[in-house]
């Protein structure tokens, strides 16, 4: 792999800084915190430049708080000036990492997300016999699993300018021997450097034609049955090896019985979201909350359970339908009562 250096420079000149603030306010314009930041642009861009060029940039501590959805997460909220720097590096190293990562490597990374990885899935459930399986593991505890030592060694082989890489491992940093903290921009780019070795040793070791992944949750489709145990060993030692993290859960299913990935619950002919969205769906149509609501439909768009999911918003609450965009509305033809 070539190493690039010399960027330290270019990632925290003014004009990149400057940049990275238009990056990092975007959506939080009416937040007090970029509010306060824009008052004062041209010092608070100054004094982060001379900082960051004399060595003395540390991060704010932390905000945190606990989210429950899916699962409980403790969640590690940096400061605004903070994102900023996070954005600046971001909007440089995002392109030399992500020529390396696989085609099929999805998650936070752009043009590839929840939906794109559902539909190679299904594409790939539809170039097998549904009598052939499916491999899904996942991997136990991720963020807080990663090896800091490890994750600077990948980013070093790609990047050999260290005060850069200094400035990167500060956003690493946790209260705990391993780990990351989950909320930074620059932890979903380093998730996928992290495990884009797997990726690689998947498709180029083990020789899996149809593989996707999606942050920490990993599908081999078309596979045998004893593929599929061969493989699961030969990735555990692999993960146990060279990234010192574990499995968490293994499936091990033929292709017909569906593909539960990225929220969705996947077969050959036609594809559902999961029940708990369903609920959740139910929950904001009774209490109107419109935005909530477009996103699940959003969520749904493409599959079989967004005409369950307009007909129940007629149902339950029709003045909200007719607050539904109409690119929503009308992917799925309607009764000409409910249009």
């Amino acid at each position: 792999m070539k190493r690039i250096g010399n960027l330290f420079d270019k990632v925290f000149s003014i004009d990149n800084l400057l940049a990275a603030y238009e990056d990092a306010r975007k959506g939080k314009r009416n937040k007090r915190a970029c509010f306060e930041f824009e008052r004062h642009l041209g010092a608070r861009i100054m004094c982060l430049h001379k900082a960051l060029l004399a060595g003395t940039y540390r991060p704010q501590p932390y905000h945190k708080f606990t989210v429950m959805e899916p699962k409980e997460r403790e969640i590690y909220a940096p400061a605004f000036a903070d994102v900023v720097v996070q954005h600046a590096i971001y909007r440089v190293i995002y392109p030399l990492f992500d020529r390396t990562f696989i085609a099929t490597s999805f998650a936070c990374r752009k043009g590839y997300g929840t939906h794109r990885a559902s539909d190679y899935t299904q594409q790939a459930m539809r170039r097998c016999s549904g009598e052939e399986y499916f491999l899904q593991l996942d991997v136990r505890k991720f963020f807080y699993s990663i090896d800091r030592a490890v994750l600077q060694g990948q980013i070093e082989r790609k990047i050999k300018d260290r005060r850069l890489v200094e400035v990167m491992m500060l956003f690493a940093e946790y209260e705990e021997p391993i780990g990351i903290p989950i909320g930074n921009l620059l932890s979903q780019i380093y998730a996928l450097i992290y495990l884009n070795s797997l990726d690689h040793y998947v498709k180029r070791v083990l020789k899996i034609r149809q593989y996707v992944r999606y942050v920490d949750d990993f599908v081999l489709i078309g596979l045998t049955r004893e593929q599929c145990l061969s493989c699961r060993l030969r990735i555990i030692e692999f993960l146990r090896n060279e990234l010192r993290l574990e499995l968490s859960k293994t499936t091990i299913q033929k292709i017909r019985r569906g593909i539960n990935f990225v929220g969705y619950r996947t077969w050959r002919t036609c594809r559902v979201i999961r029940k708990y969205s369903l609920y959740k769906f139910r929950r904001r149509v009774r209490s109107s909350d419109l935005q909530a609501v477009i996103s699940l439909l959003g969520h749904a768009k493409r599959t079989q359970s967004l005409r369950y999911m307009l007909n129940l918003i007629m149902e339950v609450n029709r003045a909200l339908f007719l607050q539904v965009p109409q690119s929503l509305r009308s992917v799925h033809s309607l009764p000409a009562a409910a249009a």
